[in-house]
């Protein structure tokens, strides 16, 4: 059966169709730079070379159409059977794939004021397909479903309990399908089972997300109530203290809702930089001695070997610390950066085998106590299997 997998981002929106459960990509495509002029198209498939197109996408609705009329025009792509959703948060109701129905749409309207810059695109997603696929089942993974186990007391956030009674204010954590993927790969990298490691996962992309996998059980993530959390991200703050949001929204005389535009939307290394969100900009503009883009790096890059500090306390230790996303990849520079200083947590950096290599790889010394790897992730194809395997578990 051929799968479509939407992933719709912050800024991008990521479909692929697969053929399973071959599990054989047989299309893709990417709409990047939404809500620019310059936004791009990119596309391939098993018949045509890989082609790429600029043009103005205001919003996520036009960039999915574009992509479901690209793939609806392509002869060699036949008949979707089924559609399978990246879904961000999903609250306390969701522990795995779902099928996507009323509810879940209304569970995704109903927490987007805590992932505004993905529930909102995630149900224009499934409204899309709606629309131009009404009669294909459609599947949902949440990223907040792999945390669900997080020990109370890592999830409980010292309030009066009474918010968490009356409305479930706590640590949920994002990136869980990523990291279910990272995971696995680096227990294969390392050659032994999931449940034998205890893993430090940076998912680093536009958003990020930190996490602590103990024995094949997530025991504490980075992000929390909502994505907002945690490592500082692209236009997300990440940790600052409480008092400085209130400060602020006296200070300028801001709503709620222009303080979360404030944290979610403009903060983060494009708000330290002024430049951009786009972390490839900031780092070429460090290089050529823009100082607030340095400032931005080197905040990024601390908040980042915190976290790798206090997980590593959490867990007693650490077997091997995973880079992945579209940074974690592709940046050998912030690699090298994170992993300085580390040495006292056993990492010993490979610097040629930083700089060079492509697809998942080892790049610390043979006798590296601590290893630290570069993985490729793959959530799309997370999301197809579970949901082919969803689909076939109901005898569809």
């Amino acid at each position: 059966m051929n799968i479509l997998v939407l992933n719709c981002g912050g800024s991008s929106v990521k479909f692929q169709v697969f053929d399973m459960p071959s599990a054989q990509v047989i299309a893709k495509g990417m709409v990047e730079r939404i809500g620019k002029t310059d936004a791009v198209l990119h596309y391939s498939s098993i018949r045509h070379e890989a082609w790429q197109k600029e043009m103005p996408i205001s919003d996520h609705k036009e960039a999915i159409s574009t992509a479901l009329s690209t793939l609806t025009d392509d002869d060699s792509i036949g008949s979707i059977n089924a559609v399978g959703h990246r879904l961000v948060h999903g609250g306390e109701r969701y522990t795995g794939a779902v099928f996507i129905d009323d509810e879940v749409l209304s569970t995704l309207k109903e927490y987007a004021p805590l992932a505004p810059l993905h529930n909102p695109p995630n149900a224009l997603g499934i409204e899309a397909c709606k629309q131009l696929m009404p009669d294909i089942v459609q599947v949902g993974l949440f990223d907040t479903a792999l945390h669900q186990r997080l020990p109370d007391y890592a999830y409980t956030y010292a309030l009066p309990y009474k918010y968490y009674e009356k409305y479930h204010v706590r640590r949920y954590g994002f990136h869980g399908i990523a990291f279910t993927d990272i995971t696995e790969r680096t227990a294969r990298i390392m050659g032994k089972p999931l449940n034998e490691l205890r893993i430090i996962s940076l998912m680093l992309g536009s958003g990020t997300t930190a996490n602590a996998m103990e024995y094949g059980r997530s025991v504490d993530v980075s992000t929390g109530l909502t994505p907002l959390q945690g490592l500082v991200q692209s236009t997300r703050s990440g940790d600052i203290d409480p008092a400085a949001v209130t400060f602020i929204m006296k200070q300028e005389d801001l709503s709620p809702d222009q303080m979360d535009d404030v944290l979610n939307r403009q903060s983060g290394w494009l708000g330290i930089s002024g430049i951009s969100n786009d972390l490839r900009e900031v780092e070429q503009a460090a290089a050529a001695g823009n100082e607030r883009a340095r400032l931005a790096i080197d905040t990024f890059v601390y908040s980042c070997k915190k976290y790798v500090g206090a997980y590593a306390a959490a867990m007693g230790g650490f077997d091997v610390l995973a880079f992945s996303g579209g940074i974690g990849e592709k940046s050998s520079y912030i690699r090298q950066k994170v992993c300085q200083g580390l040495d006292f947590l056993g990492i010993e950096l490979d610097q040629e085998k930083n700089n060079a290599g492509v697809g998942p790889r080892f790049i610390t010394t043979e006798v590296s106590r601590t290893k630290a790897v570069v993985v490729p992730v793959d959530e799309e194809l997370v999301i197809a299997q579970q949901t082919y395997d969803l689909i076939h578990g109901e005898g569809r």
